[in-house]
C-alpha cells in the first residue's frame, strides 16, 4: 500500500483496541508507531485469555494484532519522573501524541495538552474516550460495549422489541475499530490542517460520538419524528411495504437479502430470477405502486420460490439479477468471499513463534489498489533499546534508566 503516512511519527500512549486501532491504521498508511507500554505489565489487553468463551493464544493473539500492526514497542514506565521526561524526549520527535488515558490520569501522569506542547508546540494531540472530553462524565471511562452499543443506542435498534431486552454486542471491539478509523481520519486532516495553516490542533474522538455517527440517520429521523426503526424479529419474507426488501430463506435453511428499494424497474426482472414469471404479469404487481400495496402477495410468493432451491443455488443463479442481493454470511465465510480476496480485504503477517502466518483485516480505505505491507504486532516493550539508541541516548543513560525501573 502506498504510504501516504511516511515521515510521520505517532506517539501512542494507549492501551486495549480503540485508539490504539487508529495508531495501527496510520501504521498501515506508513506512519512510525512508537507504542508506549509499561514495562512490566504490558498492554493491559495482553492479558486477555478469554473472549466471549474464545480462549486466545497469547502468542498468536488477534486480539493484540489486530490494532497494534506495524508498531514498534518501547517500555517506558510514565508514572516515574524519569520515565515521564523520557516522554518528553520522543514527543519532540512526534507528528502526534495519541492518548486514552482519562483526564485525572493524564494530569497526574503530567502528559496532558498543555505537558505535551510544551516538549513539542507543533504537536497534534488526540484523545480517545467514551464519552468525549466535555461535560460531567468526561471522567468516566468506558469500552465499547458501555458507550458505543449499550448508551449509544445501537444495542436497543438492533434489538427486536419482541426480544423484550436488548442483544449483547456479538462482535468483539464492534465500535473500537469504527472509533479508531474515525481517530485516524481525524489526525490525517489535523495533519493536512497544519501542513497548510502551521497549527497544531487538538481532537477528540468517543465512542459514544463513533455510535451517534454510525446511526446518523435513524437519530436525524428520531430528533424530527420521535421515533427510530428497530431489528426486525428474524422471518422470511419482505418487509412491509415492499416485498423485493428482505431475508428469504433457502431450502437449506441459508438466507438471501434482498435489497431493491426502488423495484419498479426491476419487477420482471426479479420474479423471472426466482422462477416465477407469471407473477410479472400479475396486475396486482404491474407497478412499484401496485407491488407495494400489495406486498404482503407478492411476498408470499417469493417466500415458496426461494424455498425451492438450496443457499448455494440462488448465490450462483442471481449474479445477473438486476436488483441488489447478497448472501448472508458469516464473519467465518469472508476468508473465502472471493470478491473480499480479490480486494485484499486480508493480509499476513509473520507469527512471532515461527508458525504459519496469521491473517488480519485491513482497513477499510485502499490506496492505488495496493494491499497492506506490514509488520506483526510487536511483543511488549521489543524495541525499547533499538529505538532509544535511535533517538540518540547513550548506553550508560540506557542501563541508568533500567536500573531504577522506569523502561524494560
Amino acid at each position: 500500500m502506498s504510504q501516504v503516512m511516511k515521515g510521520i511519527r505517532v506517539l501512542e500512549v494507549a492501551q486495549f483496541t480503540f485508539v490504539p486501532a487508529a495508531g495501527g491504521i496510520l501504521a498501515d498508511w506508513g506512519a512510525d508507531v512508537i507504542k508506549i507500554e509499561h514495562p512490566v505489565r504490558g498492554d493491559t489487553q495482553r492479558g486477555f485469555i478469554n473472549l466471549g468463551g474464545i480462549k486466545l493464544d497469547p502468542v498468536r493473539n488477534a486480539l493484540m494484532e489486530h490494532p497494534n500492526r506495524g508498531k514498534r514497542s518501547v517500555g517506558v514506565d510514565v508514572s516515574t519522573p524519569e520515565g515521564v521526561a523520557l516522554i518528553y524526549e520522543i514527543a519532540k520527535t512526534a507528528d502526534v501524541f495519541l492518548t486514552n488515558y482519562l483526564p485525572a490520569q493524564r494530569k497526574k501522569l503530567k502528559i496532558d495538552l498543555e505537558d505535551i506542547r510544551r516538549a513539542n508546540p507543533n504537536i497534534i494531540y488526540a484523545r480517545g474516550s467514551a464519552y468525549g472530553d466535555k461535560g460531567p462524565e468526561r471522567d468516566i471511562g468506558g469500552f465499547d460495549g458501555t458507550a458505543f452499543w449499550s448508551r449509544g443506542g445501537i444495542g436497543h435498534a438492533m434489538s427486536p422489541e419482541e426480544l423484550g431486552g436488548p442483544l449483547s454486542q456479538g462482535i468483539p471491539a464492534f465500535g473500537d475499530s469504527i472509533g479508531g478509523m474515525n481517530i485516524a481520519g481525524g489526525i490525517s486532516a489535523a495533519l493536512f490542517h497544519r501542513e497548510r495553516t502551521g497549527e497544531a490542533l487538538e481532537l477528540d474522538v468517543s465512542l459514544m460520538s463513533t455510535a451517534w455517527w454510525a446511526a446518523g440517520t435513524s437519530i436525524d429521523i428520531g430528533m424530527e419524528q420521535g421515533k427510530t426503526m428497530r431489528n426486525r424479529m428474524p422471518t422470511s419474507g419482505g418487509n412491509p411495504g415492499n416485498p423485493f426488501n428482505g431475508n428469504y430463506y433457502t431450502s437449506d435453511k441459508g438466507t438471501i437479502n434482498l435489497c431493491i428499494l426502488t423495484p419498479g424497474p426491476c419487477i420482471r426482472d426479479t420474479f423471472m430470477h426466482l422462477g416465477i414469471p407469471e407473477a410479472a404479469d400479475d396486475p396486482r404487481f404491474a407497478d412499484a405502486q401496485l407491488l407495494m400495496t400489495n406486498w404482503q402477495a407478492a411476498s408470499e410468493l417469493m417466500i415458496a420460490a426461494f424455498a425451492k432451491h438450496p443457499f448455494e443455488y440462488w448465490r450462483q443463479h442471481l449474479k445477473t439479477m438486476k436488483g441488489q442481493w447478497a448472501p448472508v454470511q458469516s464473519l467465518i465465510d469472508l476468508g473465502s468471499d472471493e470478491q473480499a480476496l480479490a480486494n485484499d480485504m486480508l493480509f499476513e503477517v509473520e507469527s512471532v513463534d515461527g508458525g504459519k502466518p496469521i491473517k488480519l483485516v485491513r482497513g477499510p480505505v485502499q490506496f492505488n489498489h495496493e494491499p497492506v505491507k506490514t509488520t506483526r504486532a510487536p511483543q511488549a516493550s521489543e524495541h525499547t533499546e533499538t529505538f532509544l539508541m535511535e533517538l540518540g541516548l547513550e548506553w550508560d543513560r540506557i542501563e541508568s534508566l533500567k536500573a531504577v525501573g522506569a523502561i524494560a
